[in-house]
């Protein structure tokens, strides 16, 4: 650097004085702008604060939305989303870079609102906010009816003039609340809580309004009603009043009623049905007796004019027959058992007789035996000598061996065994 420097050169400036210059110029000539672009690298850390880059086909700038901007978003910040920003320009001296700080931001094309509605329906429906198998029935005869919606609107008085046309027996209290407008979703929402602490419960609950613009109908999407309605212990039914959109509170809540009248409707029964339906039964119930009372006189007579109540002692005389001739024909069973088993009896007898010894004694013969009883069937066993007892058919003898003979033949098996004194 030359000793001297001439007046008419610039400044030498340190890089945190050129930043500093570039920082209030910079700033000072954007103190607000409006920017479109596609977001991409879209982080969101811990802090809450979300940095993304918002990029064209030939350029790209950082963006940041701080966290107390980033918690009012309607909409999630997803990559490949055009967007129109609203912020200023911000220079980052320890990097000497330049980013754009987000108060605003809106989706390019979509509405805001319609994006943060399909976002959050998805989100809710992840969560099994809209699930059917959820849904609680309405009772058949409600006799305390509650209704969320503004007092002094239309919707409140149709709901009443159909009601009473329909079903008297059923009370209607109003919970007042907003029903369009800036703080309308949390006024529902409290009035559907208030509606649960109420004792005793009212036995349905009638959630909406009576029709107008979307934008008038917005209420009705936000997140806190949803859940309100969803966490109701009462059989919530909505009626926001608008045909062709449907709102998240119709897809929460346990029946969608097209308009308020309807809702009513869907509530009560109509007296003048119910009143038909009681005659038709009636008359049902009357032709079922009369045919049920027809048939219990057919039947009556019928036995009436049966034998067993004309002569109810032919029965009797019947069946004392049968006694008597089962009583004959056991006796003439037994006998004939007893005959045939005397007989069989006579039988074994003779045959027994004619085997037994004692019978052959009858014709002539003998039977020798030893003192001891044993019987001589063969001489050889006897001795000279051996007394022997004879037994006639009357009598006995006794005896003693002289001789023995030997000799063999039938007619010695029935002899008396020897010669005797």
């Amino acid at each position: 650097m030359p000793d001297a420097l001439d007046s008419r050169d610039p400044p030498v400036l340190s890089v945190a004085q050129l930043t500093y210059l570039i920082k209030e110029t910079l700033e000072g000539t954007f103190p607000a702008v409006w920017v479109s672009g596609e977001l991409s690298d879209v982080s969101r850390p811990r802090s809450g604060h979300v940095y993304f880059t918002l990029k064209d086909a030939d350029s790209q700038i950082r963006g940041v939305i701080w966290r107390s901007t980033a918690s009012r978003l309607s909409f999630d910040l997803n990559d490949g989303i055009e967007v129109i920003c609203a912020g200023n320009l911000d220079v980052y001296p320890p990097r000497g870079s330049y980013q754009l700080v987000v108060r605003e931001i809106e989706p390019k094309g979509l509405g805001a609102l319609q994006l943060a509605l399909r976002q959050l329906q998805q989100r809710l429906a992840a969560e099994g906010l809209f699930a059917p198998e959820l849904k609680k029935p309405l009772p058949r005869f409600p006799k305390r009816i509650a209704f969320v919606t503004s007092p002094t609107g239309a919707a409140i008085r149709d709901f009443v003039e159909v009601l009473r046309r329909r079903w008297r027996e059923a009370n209607v209290l109003v919970i007042p609340a907003r029903v369009q407008g800036e703080g309308a979703g949390a006024e529902i929402a409290r009035g559907i809580q208030t509606a649960n602490r109420l004792y005793p419960k009212p036995d349905v609950l009638v959630v909406g309004r009576g029709g107008g613009s979307v934008e008038d109908l917005w209420c009705f999407n936000e997140e806190q009603v949803v859940r309100a309605i969803f966490n109701s212990e009462i059989p919530v039914v909505s009626a926001v009043g608008h045909e062709i959109d449907v709102t998240l509170s119709d897809l929460v809540a346990d029946m969608r009623a097209l308009t308020p009248s309807e809702a009513a409707e869907l509530v009560v029964p109509s007296a003048e049905e119910l009143a038909g339906n009681v005659a038709s039964f009636h008359k049902r119930m009357v032709v079922a007796l009369r045919n049920q009372a027809t048939s219990a006189r057919m039947r009556l007579e019928g036995l009436r004019r049966s034998r067993a109540l004309q002569h109810p002692l032919d029965r009797i005389q019947e069946l004392a027959r049968q006694v008597d001739e089962l009583d004959l024909r056991s006796r003439r069973a037994v006998q004939t058992q007893r005959a045939t088993s005397e007989s069989n009896l006579v039988q074994l007898a003779a045959r027994l007789e004619s085997l037994s010894p004692l019978a052959v004694l009858s014709r002539g013969y003998s039977l020798t035996q030893r003192p001891d009883g044993q019987l001589i069937t063969n001489v050889g066993t006897l001795s000279v000598g051996e007394q022997l007892t004879t037994r006639l058919n009357t009598g006995s003898l006794v005896s003693r061996v002289e001789s023995i003979d030997p000799a063999e033949g039938p007619e010695n098996e029935w002899s008396p065994g020897g010669e005797e004194d």
